[in-house]
């Protein structure tokens, strides 16, 4: 029967039901609600890797007295040794901080130009270069300065190169007698930079800039020391001379490309194929051609880096090969000299090169032991992480100056087995080290977005001469092992470096 009381007493308990029911529901909602909020406060709290560890150092000085009492190389590898694959220093008012090895490099070598760039620390550069090229410049123009430089190092262009070389080689050395005592550090920075002139700049800076031209790349380097990165301008002896020397070469090359460009005056392309005319004929993406200012800077800049790092890397190997301890390693390099003759009598050009496989790891190793430059130097334009291969993690921050200090990368022990030994075979089949230890494990040319574009053209000089040395020459180190000029941004043997050659009977070539 009807009954209101019934129904109005359901009505009322139908809410009850519905509210024990929402009971968990709420809970659940409330307790998501509460969890994300505590995950929230967590990330907004969690704190960031910490800096890297600092190397201790003298007031305001930081580590500039332990510099000098130690040198760089001991300084770099205590504080290696101290704080792990990762640390920093502090240089009077620059705080500078070393990744070391392969597991932390990545974005030093990878990471893009918005992010680590060269432009910052790289200014120092600038009194050397000359104005308008590299990095006086902004990216995209140097990144095309770059494209022009690619342009003139492919392998048509290096096919053509490795026949100059040769016959510079062969010139040059048929000035030596039938035996005798030479600098060789002093012969080879004489040679490279004729065979630079002759494939950079053509015949008309080769028969007549030698002496002049050699003596002045000399006071560029010289230039260009360790002080230098913190103060390019200092008043100092040194860079008196790099001012004066970069000068002069700026004239030297001004009349230079002036009379190259007279000779084609309605625009024509000059029938000379060396770099000079690759650098006239190039043009920038929007249509403008190089400047003569342009042109003078890119000539100069590849005639001091190829110059000194090629000279360089030549003695080094001459050191280290005539070394008794490495008397294997002589030996197997002139065996296969031996055995390209057999191949191939006389001819060396570019293919030929290409076979010298037991030269090449010997270069390979020299330049690994002995780097071009002490170390790269990047700028942090963000913070980033590097994560170590213990694990740990540590926030570079922005603003930071970043290395990579090529003396120690190459020589970890982890990576390469006995890492102070000179040992080309290391590069072999079988071993592989540098491809073992991964991409960045070997960085003697840089790597990543920054590798060298004259690699190829490094190695194809330096083999040659050596290719030539070991075939028409028996010789023996008179002078010891030459000690590492530190003083200067891009070190080389220091002294004298005294060779005795006797040359050979048999017929040879290269």
């Amino acid at each position: 029967q009807y009954n209101p009381h019934r129904i109005w007493s359901a009505n009322m308990e139908f809410p009850g039901v519905l509210w024990l029911a929402f009971v968990p529901i709420s809970v659940a909602v409330v307790s998501i609600m509460m969890a994300r909020r505590r995950a929230t406060s967590f990330l907004t709290t969690k704190r960031s890797p910490p800096p890297p560890p600092t190397a201790a150092g003298a007031p305001f000085l930081g580590i500039l007295p332990a510099l000098v009492a130690k040198g760089p190389l001991r300084v770099l590898r205590d504080a290696h040794a101290e704080m792990g694959s990762v640390f920093t220093v502090r240089l009077l008012h620059r705080k500078v901080t070393f990744l070391v090895g392969p597991d932390v490099s990545s974005h030093f070598y990878q990471g893009l130009e918005s992010e680590i760039s060269q432009d910052e620390v790289s200014q120092f550069t600038t009194p050397t270069f000359g104005p308008g090229v590299a990095f006086d410049v902004d990216f995209v123009t140097r990144r095309e300065q770059f494209r022009f430089f690619g342009d003139a190092m492919k392998p048509a262009k290096l096919r053509t190169y490795a026949r100059l070389m040769v016959r510079e080689v062969e010139y040059y050395f048929a000035r030596w007698g039938q035996s005798g005592t030479v600098d060789l550090k002093q012969e080879l920075e004489h040679l490279v930079t004729l065979v630079a002139s002759r494939c950079l700049f053509g015949e008309e800076v080769r028969a007549k800039m030698l002496v002049e031209v050699a003596t002045h790349l000399r006071e560029l380097n010289d230039g260009m020391r360790l002080v230098t990165i913190l103060f390019p301008h200092l008043p100092i002896p040194a860079h008196h001379r790099r001012d004066k020397a970069r000068a002069r070469l700026g004239e030297i090359f001004s009349d230079i490309v002036s009379s190259r460009k007279a000779s084609c005056p309605d625009g024509s392309r000059n029938v000379v194929d060396d770099m000079l005319q690759c650098l006239i004929d190039s043009r920038y993406k929007d249509g403008r051609a190089t400047t003569e200012t342009e042109v003078v800077g890119m000539l100069v800049s590849a005639l001091f880096a190829g110059q000194h790092t090629s000279s360089s890397t030549g003695t080094w190997t001459g050191a280290r090969l005539l070394a008794r301890a490495n008397a294997k390693h002589l030996r197997a390099a002139v065996q296969e000299q031996e055995r390209i003759m057999a191949r191939h009598g006389d001819r060396v050009d570019y293919e030929v090169l290409q076979e010298m496989d037991t030269l090449h790891r010997c270069v390979k190793e020299v330049l690994r032991l002995h780097p071009p430059a002490m170390m790269l130097l990047r700028h942090a334009r963000r913070s980033f992480t590097v994560r170590t291969s213990e694990g740990v993690e540590y926030e570079v921050p922005e603003g930071r100056t970043v290395a990579s200090p090529l003396v120690i990368h190459n020589r970890l022990p982890h990576v390469y087995r006995d890492p102070e030994s000179y040992e080309p075979d290391r590069f072999g089949p079988g071993r592989g080290e540098d491809r073992a230890g991964g991409a960045l494990s070997y960085t003697a040319f840089g790597a990543g977005r920054h590798a060298c574009v004259g690699e190829a053209f490094a190695y194809m000089q330096i083999k040659v001469i050596w290719s030539h040395l070991l075939r028409k020459f028996k010789m023996e180190m008179v002078s010891p092992f030459p000690e590492t000029d530190w003083n200067v941004v891009m070190p080389g043997p220091k002294g004298k470096v005294m060779l005795r050659y006797n040359r050979r009977g048999m017929s040879t070539a290269a």
